[in-house]
């Protein structure tokens, strides 16, 4: 019987760029042993055109990406998460919901492409870079041996990956 696929939150403040990024990357490279998802806390109400741009230039499918509210998480029928990963500073220092089923969390700080100032190719490299260190950390999440590690073991994992190459300073961990 094949088992059922862990469900991840990426969470962000505007849910426009990071947290949707991290959606698309772990959604294709954890196919089958992943259901990623993304919200904000305060979301833009639209992805950022760049972060689109650039999924649709690494041949993601971007149809159906939104800005959305963690709320729509905390309703009934949502999906029980397993983990939950907060990809900004201001998203990891807010107090987050009450997930069912306590997930696993870890923040993984990373750059706001969204913030970048500059010429239109300073702006499009924050946005690789942003792209490169989520698919770097995602990658090693997603080669975890997750249901052999014990509780502590996974949750250290969670944490080192966190403060992988271009992490940012952590405000606090998420609840």
């Amino acid at each position: 019987m094949p088992e059922t696929p862990f469900n991840v939150l990426f969470l962000c403040t505007g849910n426009s760029a990071r947290s949707i990024i991290g959606e698309a990357i772990l959604n294709r490279i954890g196919a089958g042993r992943f259901h990623a998802y993304s919200a904000g806390s305060q979301p833009k109400g639209r992805v950022n055109p760049n972060a689109v741009a650039l999924l649709n230039e690494l041949g993601y499918d971007t149809t159906g990406y939104r800005s959305k509210s963690w709320g729509e998480f905390t309703e009934p029928g949502a999906p029980r998460f397993d983990f939950v990963f907060t990809v900004c500073d201001s998203a990891a220092a807010e107090a987050c919901p009450v997930w069912p089923g306590q997930p696993m969390t870890a923040h993984w700080g990373v750059p706001d492409p969204a913030e970048a100032n500059g010429t239109p190719a300073e702006i499009i490299l924050a946005f690789r870079d942003a792209y490169r260190m989520l698919h770097q950390r995602i990658s090693v999440f997603a080669s975890l041996p997750i249901r052999s590690l014990d509780q502590l073991s996974l949750r250290n994992r969670l944490r080192e990956i966190g403060q992988m190459e271009g992490a940012t300073a952590k405000a606090a961990e998420p609840t």
